[in-house]
């Protein structure tokens, strides 16, 4: 579920910062001792660069195994809502879950940003977020600055606004179902770390993310395998095909039956058997919650297309761009075998003219 947000209105109300380290590595986590005030001058330079990465982002919520009551983050938001002079002590406490849950050795340490942000407008009300930015590295740069009557170079290392590694939005909307929640890693569309460990979150479920996700499980079970796992892998034409196939289907459907779908779209148990882990994962890793029924949003599931594959690289330097229009023709146009002589896989293609 995707909510319509302006960040055109909207303002840093106070900045908490944190330096967190890896306690693995023996790193040790600073954070501020007071709020930081933004001016009115920087207000207009600081707060889109903070709400630049949130635009296009599926929605998330908190979520607990138990109760909403005992979810660390989503507590530390309510009361942060509820009273922003609580802003300091919360903030320090979400940096100190953050250094809590930074053991893996491959965890970076970084600097951190909790902002509380006001005037956001969402639904046609103003609502206010907690904003959680995260940058593991610095970018170094240089000034010109006069002295007396010449000029100095000075080098300094500082945070590239465009190289923000990891951030979330938390809005102060749907409170009694865990706040609303946009968030993002560079290292990965869904780290663990950071969106189930750190944060807690799980997809807010709709049609069209179920549609797309499921759609793009889809074009990786049936398109499954790849030419160098042996003679009988499918072509890159034929995984495509196959591809198109199972796309077909949430096109030509208004609703998702995961029956149905695997007879006339998962015809091997090999592709069954790719799309059940696929979707254990999605379920485990993504805390996505995939019915064997739903509505299907046929603009979202399309967007799978995009993982299909159009081009054959061979060893011997020959490289093939599959279009569409040599899928749908009436008889195949290209055909794949072995040369028993020369010891060497062929690709045959057939042609009427060429351009």
């Amino acid at each position: 579920m995707n909510l319509h947000l302006d960040f055109e209105n909207a303002g840093i109300v106070g900045l908490v910062l944190a330096k967190v380290g890896n306690p693995s590595r023996e790193e040790p986590l600073q954070t501020s001792k007071q709020l930081f005030a933004v001016s009115d001058e920087d207000q207009q330079l600081l707060t889109p660069i903070f709400l630049k990465p949130f635009r296009n982002l599926i929605g998330h919520r908190f979520d607990h195994h138990a109760s909403l009551e005992q979810h660390e983050m989503n507590g530390c938001a309510a009361a942060v809502f509820k009273d922003d002079k609580a802003l300091l002590d919360k903030g320090r406490e979400i940096a100190q879950r953050l250094y809590s849950k930074s053991n893996h050795p491959n965890i970076k340490s970084g600097d951190l940003c909790v902002s509380l942000i006001e005037g956001i407008a969402c639904e046609g009300e103003r609502k206010r977020a907690i904003c959680i930015l995260k940058s593991e590295s610095v970018t170094p740069f240089l000034s010109i600055s006069t002295r007396g009557d010449d000029l100095e170079l000075h080098t300094e290392q500082g945070i590239n606004p465009e190289r923000i590694d990891k951030g979330c939005l938390i809005l102060e909307h749907f409170g009694a179902k865990g706040f609303y929640v946009l968030t993002f890693d560079r290292a990965g569309a869904e780290s663990r770390f950071w969106v189930r460990d750190f944060l807690g979150v799980v997809p807010i479920s709709d049609p069209s993310l179920v549609s797309r996700r499921v759609a793009e499980m889809a074009v990786n079970a049936v398109a499954g395998g790849d030419p160098g796992d042996g003679d009988d892998a499918p072509a890159p034409w034929e995984r495509k095909k196959a591809a198109q196939d199972a796309l077909g289907y949430f096109k030509g459907n208004k609703n998702f039956s995961l029956a149905a779908f695997e007879e006339q779209a998962l015809r091997t148990p090999e592709a069954r058997a790719r799309f059940a882990e696929e979707r254990r994962l999605a379920e485990e890793d993504e805390g996505l919650k995939i019915e064997d029924g739903f509505a299907i949003a046929k603009r979202e599931a399309a967007k799978a297309r995009k993982l299909m594959a159009t081009v054959m690289r061979l060893d011997t330097g020959v490289e093939l761009k599959i279009k569409p229009k040599a899928l749908d023709a009436a008889e195949p146009v290209i055909e794949k075998g072995y040369d028993e002589d020369r010891g060497m896989k062929f690709v045959k293609v057939y042609y009427r003219s060429e351009f």
